[in-house]
């Protein structure tokens, strides 16, 4: 999608959400509510970004504490309660940088840009090679859960990082590493780095 003058954004302690990832979310803070009714009745996406520091780890305003990328979600389900909370689904979409935090709405918003992923210089083959090496490697790691793994992985390189990235033993620091990659294959070598070496003995 083409960059939003203004984003309204979902910070969320520690999360990277990626590309293609389904997130269910509890909404329940009043803040949040309107944000998703903001949602509901324009059908925008809004933006999931990370919360690098929480109030008890630092005194910082809100908008000083959250990642400056994140990705867009885009909102496939939504029921809404009595008490009016709300159980949501989003499934991830492109990453975005922002340019200017925006505090005149009860939600934190932005103006962000779009951060599409650059060409890889090696071409399609060389990523996709790199692609079937992670899964591989996912599989050696996850050997008890090898059968699920195997047929859900996505064969598309961009869906399989992400789907790598849901199942790696990362922390949120490497899940926006990653991110935050210029190209898919720096992506997938982020994620490459991360496994343990005793699942990559054999490649």
């Amino acid at each position: 999608m083409s960059a939003s003058p203004v984003v309204p954004l979902f910070p969320l302690p520690n999360l990277v959400l990626f590309p293609g990832q389904v997130l269910p979310l509890y909404v329940f803070e009043p803040r949040y509510r309107a944000l998703l009714a903001r949602v509901q009745e324009t059908g925008e996406p809004f933006g999931v970004v990370r919360v690098r520091e929480t109030s008890n780890e630092s005194n910082l305003p809100f908008h000083e504490r959250v990642s400056k990328v994140g990705s867009y979600a885009h909102l496939m389900q939504a029921q809404g309660h009595e008490d009016g909370t709300s159980s949501i689904i989003v499934v991830g979409g492109d990453r975005f940088r922002i340019q200017d935090f925006d505090l005149t709405e009860p939600f934190l918003s932005a103006t962000v840009e779009d951060w599409p992923l650059e060409p890889d210089p090696l071409g399609l083959p060389a990523t996709e090679a790199v692609a079937r090496r992670l899964l591989a490697d996912l599989l050696r790691l996850r050997a008890s859960d090898a059968a699920a793994i195997r047929d859900n992985a996505p064969d598309e390189p961009l869906l399989l990082a992400s789907f790598a990235a849901a199942l790696l033993p990362l922390t949120p620091e490497q899940r926006e590493e990653a991110l935050e990659g210029k190209t898919l294959l720096d992506r997938l070598d982020v994620l490459m780095s991360t496994v343990p070496a005793g699942a990559r003995e054999l490649n």
